[in-house]
């Protein structure tokens, strides 16, 4: 299991509906979306934008904007834009008192669920951690048992019980509302943070996908990033892209979630953790023009890094269905594009790639890495996945 963090937009649309809460938020991608966006908010109603990167504490770091008319809205992103953020929610301003701000917090445990209830929520939570309360609960008697604990009623425990399906529902591991803003039983999500299970992606039938994941970072993203997440918004396949070390001796291109952990985690144990350069995966059968737009930003990165000397690896498991034929000509354009600088900065290749019309893309690269005399290792399905690893990192030891 691998948990990752989900847009605050995307968690409470789904939080909402298992809660059975009108929610009216929207999300903005400012790579994306046009400010007539804002056309269809109420003209009378102020609101409040916030960043939607999975950053914490964005209150003190100046990350949202409250009370705000619609026509407001547009200057409030472009000065979150200049910090380095290109995706927001935007949400009708809910006026309140401090005082009447509660913590909530439920996790996922081998045991069932860790709850922690809070009646001083907010931002200064972390000053007012002997208000918090805890149980773990694994039955319906312990959950009642908790609610009469923390002073609250019936209506709070069939709360608590929609969440708990909602984490099976949806595969949520973590979920944190702080703000949470009950009255009159009625309960308002002010903030909510929350993780899922990578792993139950298929399972949850599209209610979230690898699009909604957010990394947390706090420093601006490079353009290579910002180049895949505006694929990745218009994709129907997936693509993630993550700077780890931009002067990284370790490159790589994986296909699939499953194989993009089980190479970086190789890679780190074998103690190069800090040369991995790059975290991410290209998946769901993208087309070749994708292909190559993806791979322009990952070679973009490995010409740019500093390193003395540095490998591209390209790799993928079989279990998937993702055309290596196709994906390997949108590649191959890509490398073409760059074989100069390739051979001049003497980067080394080594590809092992498994899955539908294998044999001839496995031959296309083959052909092109002979052809150019760049130096490359190219193998299929009968080398285990994680032994590529091994051979990439005797070129830079």
């Amino acid at each position: 299991m691998a948990r990752k963090k989900i847009s605050e937009f995307r968690a409470k649309t789904l939080l909402a509906t298992a809660l059975s809460l009108w929610y009216e938020g929207i999300s903005f991608d400012a790579g994306l979306d046009s400010f007539e966006k804002f056309d269809r908010l109420a003209t009378g109603k102020t609101y409040v934008v916030k960043v939607d990167e999975g950053v914490k504490k964005r209150m003190k770091q100046g990350l949202l904007a409250l009370n705000k008319k619609p026509g407001e809205l547009e200057s409030e992103i472009e000065k979150f834009k200049k910090k380095g953020y290109t995706r927001f929610i935007i949400e009708p301003f809910f006026s309140h008192e401090s005082a009447s701000e509660k913590y909530l917090s439920v996790e996922l445990a081998r045991e069932g669920i860790r709850v922690l209830y809070s009646d001083k929520g907010g931002i200064d939570i972390e000053e007012n951690q002997n208000h918090i309360q805890q149980a773990l609960i694994s039955s319906e008697e312990e959950a009642q048992a908790f609610v009469e604990k923390i002073g609250m009623n019936h209506a709070f425990l069939l709360k608590i019980k929609a969440i708990k399906k909602a984490f099976e529902k949806y595969y949520f591991s973590f979920i944190e509302i702080n703000p949470l803003i009950i009255t009159d039983g009625k309960w308002a999500l002010l903030d909510l943070a929350a993780e899922v299970d990578s792993a139950g992606e298929f399972f949850v039938q599209g209610a979230w996908t690898e699009k909604d994941f957010r990394s947390g970072k706090t420093q601006d993203k490079t353009e290579e990033e910002k180049n895949v997440m505006q694929l990745a918004a218009k994709s129907q396949a997936a693509f993630s892209l993550e700077v780890l070390n931009p002067h990284g001796s370790i490159f790589m291109m994986l296909s699939g979630g499953g194989a993009s952990i089980v190479l970086a985690d190789e890679v780190a144990g074998q103690g190069y953790g800090k040369e991995l350069a790059n975290y991410g995966e290209y998946s769901g059968n993208p087309n070749a023009e994708e292909t190559y737009l993806y791979a322009r930003n990952i070679l973009s990165l490995l010409l740019k890094s500093k390193a003395k000397k540095k490998v591209l690896i390209i790799a993928g498991g079989v279990a998937n269905f993702t055309d290596v034929r196709i994906t390997f000509k949108g590649l191959i354009k890509a490398l073409d594009e760059e074989k100069l600088q390739l051979k001049e900065q003497q980067i080394k290749i080594f590809v092992r790639r498994g899955g539908p019309f294998q044999e001839e893309g496995l031959a296309m690269m083959s052909s092109f890495l002979e052809k150019e005399g760049i130096f490359g290792v190219v193998q299929g399905p009968e080398l285990v996945l994680t032994d590529i690893v091994s051979q990439a990192l005797k070129s830079i030891v």
